[in-house]
């Protein structure tokens, strides 16, 4: 498991059954968005950096086998939430300004290797549909889009019940979940069409959700009232 300690510039490494041994490696800046390649057991860790901290932002490549920082890769803007593309061997990144998608491979993280320009402002949740070759991004502006990664042309624009943060894509069930904060939902759309299929009330402030593949449940956390809903995908 791994955390990324935004106030002390590390990440964190949790092994299985080695949970009380907490593992810290320094990175290039404040780390937020990760994502994690098993296969060659590289971390991405999506940095970002104060108004007033002139270093640059960028995404930092650590090796949780050896818990060593391995490259350090300068972004085009702040960074917001990051997945792993298991087809290609590439990290996928959202910047909210410029409003891009930037890939970084894994094997040779010496730069961006590609980057993918968004009709909205502030892509924010970033999930990936395999199979389907294609990036489902939230953006600030409150809508929701895909891009597709062989043509590079991203989707018509759907609407969201307010600005986004965390979004999870069922790959079995063919939805995707998106959370905001502000007005406190989770929106689930059908991911064939990108219609919106359903809004569940949750919490004002609960802005952040889990999801357990395995089961269809999502978790939303709730910061009002200290509490964690469970919701059953059926």
């Amino acid at each position: 498991m791994f955390t990324s300690n935004r106030g002390e510039k590390t990440v964190g490494v949790f092994r299985h059954g080695q949970e009380r041994k907490l593992e810290k490696v320094r990175v290039g800046g404040d780390p937020n968005g990760l994502a994690f390649d098993p296969s060659l057991n590289n971390l991405l860790a999506a940095n970002v950096s104060r108004p007033d901290d002139p270093v640059p932002v960028t995404a930092s490549i650590v090796d949780v086998t050896k818990n060593i920082l391995t490259a350090d890769i300068l972004m085009p803007g702040r960074t917001r939430w990051a997945v792993f593309d298991k087809k290609a061997g590439r990290f996928y990144i959202n910047i909210a300004r410029p409003s891009q998608i930037v890939a970084v491979v894994s094997l040779d993280p010496d730069g961006v290797a590609a980057s993918y320009d968004i009709p909205a402002m502030g892509p924010h949740g970033l999930d990936i549909d395999t199979e389907g070759r294609r990036l489902f991004c939230a953006c600030d502006q409150g809508v929701l889009l895909t891009v597709d990664l062989h043509t590079r042309k991203t989707s018509q624009p759907s609407d969201l019940s307010g600005p986004p943060d965390v979004i999870f894509y069922n790959s079995r069930r063919k939805h995707l979940y998106v959370a905001s904060g502000s007005p406190g939902t989770i929106d689930v759309f059908d991911t064939g069409s990108m219609k919106r299929v359903q809004t569940v009330k949750t919490e004002e402030g609960a802005h952040t959700i889990g999801y357990n593949s395995e089961t269809d449940k999502v978790y939303s956390f709730l910061p009002e009232t200290h509490r964690a809903s469970v919701f059953l995908d059926e």
